[in-house]
């Protein structure tokens, strides 16, 4: 099935099963539906390392990762300076506890690293098809105003506007890209 096909096959199954909700049309639902399945697929074909690190990262920055830490560490602080019941001075220095809050560090922010770096080329795939679909909106527009113009000009119907010229000339994107560079 090619493109144009799948994507009307989504739009009247997103029409049938009523997806499209007020200011919200089929196609959009459609689309919608496709990018959810593109993430899920991404997502079943990360490696096993992207997986583990994307789960550890994800608890990690979880509120019951917070409050863990803050009964492991607020216990052997506890434990090691004033002292609890039945639980004899293990690290009176807490010298143990900096070297394993700093291993912990280091992993951590290692695996943080990992599920920035797959966002990061996340990111700019997505900017990548942007561009390219601006290009190609920019591309698409510049056309129509030229069969605009053929048509004004057929009904005997004159364009005023200066700036019609201009539209109807294409974008260069290095142009753009050398400039925005300066």
């Amino acid at each position: 099935m090619d493109d144009g096909q799948n994507r009307d096959t989504l739009a009247a199954e997103a029409a049938r099963e009523g997806a499209a909700t007020p200011g919200m049309t089929a196609t959009l639902a459609a689309n919608i539906a496709r990018l959810q399945e593109r993430r899920a697929a991404e997502q079943r074909h990360a490696s096993l390392s992207e997986r583990v690190a994307e789960a550890i990262t994800a608890f990690t920055g979880s509120m019951t990762f917070v409050a863990l830490h803050l009964i492991l560490f607020g216990g052997w602080i506890a434990a090691n300076t004033i002292g609890l019941p039945a639980v004899p001075r293990f690290d009176p220095s807490l010298v143990v506890l900096a070297m394993a809050a700093s291993v912990e560090a280091i992993f951590l922010s290692t695996f943080v690293l990992i599920s920035q770096n797959r966002m990061a080329a996340a990111a700019a795939r997505r900017a990548d098809l942007d561009l390219h679909i601006g290009l190609l909106a920019e591309h698409e527009l510049t056309r129509v105003a030229a069969l605009l113009e053929a048509v004004a000009t057929h009904l005997g119907v004159g364009a005023v506007d200066p700036e019609f010229a201009e539209v109807k000339r294409d974008v260069e994107p290095e142009t753009v890209l050398d400039t925005l560079d300066g």
